[in-house]
């Protein structure tokens, strides 16, 4: 019997009630944590080779940082994939910086970890584009490692012969298995989001089938680019015989047609059904080719801790330009100022037989211009 005042009979529960209360505080920043972790810092943490473990060592799964359970397992089963999907997330980045260098954010990574930052938090057209970019470096990665010999599961291409090749050209040689590299990635990237239990209609689940879209089209903007490439055979250069094989773009014009995707996003909201449907209905469905968002962007002008934005003070801009990289809309209204930098160019070249090309160095002084 409990007597108003005693608090005795009311002991045993408060450890109870505490730990309860601590783990899921515990939980909630866990999970925090891994959500702002992400497998991008396989690009900047290196991924040891299958063949330099050490025996005794801990196994490399393990010691990854930013991979969801379904990648951990995955890692397990695939470990020399590893080190590819690194070079894949590698390439994403550096092509986004290349497609974001004039532009306010230009997709710099603040840390080892989370890569991005807390930028990414937000389903801007900023964050589509990057979960598109990163998607496409995988496959174009682990296709061409397949081509290589490097990987045990898969090798060349066994793309069918295109039907409007020329019947006396040969289709062989040893192409960019952009088949498995597609599955492979769509398997690896898509783990995080799909292995997640949001409830429908929420805005966590919105998120999660947004990114799900842009990592189908980074992938697909690898699979659909790539192309037949020939080499000619015959005596003289005469090319009377032609080998082709499938072959991969150029991955500076898998970011350019990503670019342009971006430039055409679609704003979208989830519906009560759980589903992805349009912002404004006279725009017309994306397809599963094209980068949807749902969250504004931020300016990007001013250094914010809570959206992430690293601002633009410091930044160079152009002062001649009326585009993104201009002084006035790079700085954002808030001025520049000018200082003088040397650059060395090479100058006066000259080809001397044989073969090589000798040339001086010139210096010049130039006027350069940064945001206040």
């Amino acid at each position: 019997m409990l007597v108003p005042g005693h608090w005795d009979g009311l002991r045993p529960a408060m450890p109870s009630l505490l730990l309860v209360v601590v783990a899921a505080l515990l939980s909630s920043w866990a999970q925090l944590l891994t959500d702002a972790n992400s497998w991008w810092s396989l690009a900047l943490n290196p991924v040891q080779r299958p063949e330099m473990f050490i025996i005794g060592a801990q196994p490399v799964c393990s010691q990854l940082p930013g991979l969801s359970p379904g990648q951990r397992k995955l890692c397990q089963l695939y470990q020399e994939h590893m080190s590819y999907i690194g070079e894949g997330a590698k390439t994403g980045i550096r092509e986004c910086q290349h497609q974001f260098r004039q532009r306010r954010w230009n997709c710099s990574t603040v840390d080892n970890t989370s890569v991005f930052g807390r930028v990414m938090q937000i389903g801007s057209r900023e964050t589509a584009f990057t979960y598109a970019v990163s998607a496409a470096g995988v496959v174009n990665a682990i296709s061409r490692a397949c081509r290589e010999g490097e990987l045990s599961t898969c090798g060349c291409s066994r793309a069918a012969r295109p039907k409007d090749l020329p019947r006396d050209w040969l289709w062989g040689g040893c192409g960019d298995n952009v088949e498995y590299g597609y599955r492979f990635a769509k398997e690896f990237v898509d783990a995080r989001e799909r292995e997640k239990n949001f409830a429908k209609g929420s805005e966590e689940q919105g998120r999660a089938l947004m990114n799900l879209q842009n990592n189908e089209a980074g992938r697909r903007a690898v699979y659909k680019m790539a192309d037949v490439a020939c080499k000619c055979h015959g005596v003289s250069g005469s090319c009377s015989l032609k080998t082709c094989w499938l072959q991969l773009a150029e991955f500076r014009k898998v970011g350019d047609r990503l670019k342009e995707k971006y430039d055409s996003a679609a704003a979208m909201r989830i519906t009560r059904q759980g589903k992805l449907e349009l912002a404004n209905s006279r725009f017309n469905q994306p397809t599963p080719e094209d980068l949807v968002y749902v969250d504004p962007s931020p300016d990007y002008c001013l250094r914010n801790e809570t959206t992430g934005s690293l601002g633009t003070q410091g930044r160079l801009c152009n002062k001649t330009s009326e585009g993104m990289d201009g002084c006035e809309l790079m700085c954002c209204g808030r001025g520049y100022d000018r200082f003088k930098s040397v650059q060395v160019e090479r100058c006066h070249c000259r080809f001397h037989w044989c073969c090589f090309v000798r040339c001086k160095k010139c210096t010049e002084v130039v006027d350069q211009y940064v945001c206040k």
